[in-house]
């Protein structure tokens, strides 16, 4: 098959479109032909290199796929059906994956990341309990758009935070592919959105899709503008995954009582508390980490009834990987990047 591999570590150029081995899937495994697959930061961060995580070589990236059946072991799963994949792979068979927290599983990890090559390849091996069905109008673009970003926006926001109608949510970065999701996310629950892009074509896209404001993070305090917007309360939520550079001023941004949700930390994991404010103003942080197959199957349910519509800028194929992952680098992209195999 034809894949995208890296043989070490560096910059987009250590990328190569080559020939690969086919996937041979073992019992408990479906072999998937690869319709379309999206970019996330993890790829990024993979090929480049994380202190104290071994990866395998060559690496095959790519967590979000979307695609066909061609052949499943042990199961009655009929060849050419029509799935998206969860991208957290667990072993389904220790008390938190039975509990439905099999993002607590001690063999958890993630498709594309160390031991598991990913979607940027023709064929891709996963097991059988991360398939998940599509209906037919459903188009692969987005199916591959929809599984990561909306079960960590979902995890985040309606298992972490458990948001209430009527509550104010700060959403950081609307342009990325967490971003996008949260904002409908939100919105589902009767919410009202503030969310922050760093341009103003980005900051116009956030407004169309419902948010009620739309901060310049590089142009306007984040904190200050929350504060002018809500009359001095601040918002109930925050969903942050920029880290470093963005974290202070959410913290600021929180009312009394108050819930910061992070998921990530784009720009730097160091961050200060006040723990003044924290114990005064009566503040939660709660850590993310993705989320379950139960989560994802919750918000699947609002986008194949048409309520959740992933964002998707742009697809390229396959062979221009590099070229996708440079515009995920810029933060060139409002949504999600896509290749096609």
């Amino acid at each position: 098959m034809k894949a995208v591999r890296f043989h070490q570590h560096g910059g987009v150029e250590v990328l190569r479109y080559e020939d690969a081995p086919d996937p041979e899937p073992r019992p408990g495994e479906v072999l998937v032909r690869v319709r379309a697959c999206a970019l996330n930061h993890l790829d990024l961060w993979t090929r480049r290199g994380l202190p104290h995580v071994k990866i395998p070589m060559p690496h095959i990236s790519g967590s979000d796929v979307a695609g066909e059946v061609v052949a499943a072991v042990g199961s009655d799963v009929a060849a050419g059906a029509r799935v998206m994949l969860q991208a957290g792979v667990s072993c389904g068979r220790c008390p938190a994956c039975l509990r439905g927290v099999d993002n607590e599983c001690p063999q958890y990890e993630v498709l594309g990341y160390r031991n598991h090559p990913g979607g940027y390849a023709e064929f891709v091996n996963v097991p059988l309990q991360n398939l998940v069905p599509i209906p037919d109008h459903i188009d692969f673009v987005d199916a591959a758009a929809f599984p990561l970003t909306f079960v960590t926006a979902w995890h985040m926001l309606v298992t972490k935070a458990r948001i209430q109608r009527n509550e104010d949510v700060l959403i950081l970065a609307a342009g990325s592919g967490v971003g996008q999701a949260a904002i409908q996310i939100a919105l589902l629950h009767g919410a009202r959105v503030f969310a922050t892009a760093g341009s103003d074509d980005k900051l116009e896209r956030a407004r169309a899709m419902g948010a009620f404001a739309a901060i310049h993070h590089h142009k306007q305090d984040i904190a200050d503008e929350i504060k002018r917007l809500t009359n001095k309360r601040g918002v109930d939520v925050v969903i942050e995954h920029v880290g470093e550079a963005t974290w202070a001023k959410c913290m600021r941004s929180l009312a009394r009582g108050g819930r910061l949700v992070t998921c990530g930390a784009t720009s730097g994991a160091k961050g200060t508390l006040d723990l003044a404010a924290l114990f005064s103003k009566q503040l939660t942080v709660y850590g993310s980490y993705m989320g379950t197959k139960a989560d994802l199957m919750d918000a699947a349910q609002y986008f194949f009834s048409g309520q959740f519509k992933p964002v998707v800028d742009r697809t390229y194929p396959l062979a221009e990987a590099a070229a996708a992952q440079q515009q995920l680098e810029a933060s060139g992209q409002f949504g999600k990047v896509v290749l096609l195999p």
